[in-house]
């Protein structure tokens, strides 16, 4: 299976939303990335229902929904009736993961995790049974543009070997920082998905930037 390309529409125009998401829909694009941010967890505001209700009015692709928020089990079932495919909560965020992971599957939804860079992937070791996706933050979350982190690279490798040695599914998503130079060291490392925002809107041809990410997908497996 080839990697998931999954542009961030954080970094999209959103004076035209709907053209933005119609061309990630004739991409070869896999999901779209929808970040939420409630200016607690993360020093950053990003938009709530109302604006995923929108994206997902035309999408035609999942919607791959991280919450980078505090309490996120008061928002479960509003992000599924806003239209969330894959619902990602941060494990620094979470009291009781197990439980939240357990409601958004109830909820109809795959079950991610996310942790941040300083978080350790010995910490997931009882849980990742449990996860449909663990995203690894390779930039401090909040803002997009950010440099990678390299560290992230023996990250992903310590991953993989935990996802493999428990015979966990889940899939490894990488957020923050990837470009057309990182990507292939990424999935030689054991990534799954790839989140791409910023360096997608900002190139000249988003159609092609996205198409370049996923041949490189499809080469380095």
């Amino acid at each position: 299976m080839s990697v998931i390309i999954a542009p961030s529409v954080l970094s999209a125009d959103f004076a035209n939303i709907q053209r933005d998401v119609e061309k990630i829909n004739e991409s070869t694009a896999d999901w779209f990335h929808v970040d939420i941010m409630d200016g607690v967890f993360v020093p950053n505001i990003s938009f709530g229902f109302p604006v995923v209700k929108a994206i997902k009015k035309h999408a035609t692709k999942p919607l791959d929904v991280h919450l980078m928020i505090v309490e996120p089990d008061r928002y479960i079932q509003d992000f599924k009736n806003a239209g969330a495919d894959i619902l990602t909560v941060h494990l620094e965020a979470c009291q009781h993961l197990h439980r939240t992971l357990h409601a958004i599957k109830e909820a109809g939804m795959q079950a991610g995790i996310a942790i941040n860079p300083h978080t350790s992937v010995e910490l997931l070791t009882d849980i990742i049974t449990q996860a449909d996706l663990v995203c690894v933050m390779s930039v401090n979350p909040g803002f997009g543009g950010q440099s990678f982190i390299p560290q992230t690279y023996q990250k992903v490798k310590r991953l993989k070997q935990l996802i493999n040695d428990s015979g966990s599914s889940a899939k490894i998503e990488i957020d923050g920082g990837v470009n057309i130079n990182n990507a292939p060291l990424l999935i030689e490392a054991g990534a799954d998905v790839l989140v791409a925002g910023n360096f997608v809107f900002s190139s000249a041809d988003p159609l092609k930037t996205i198409s370049d990410l996923k041949q490189i997908g499809s080469h380095t497996l």
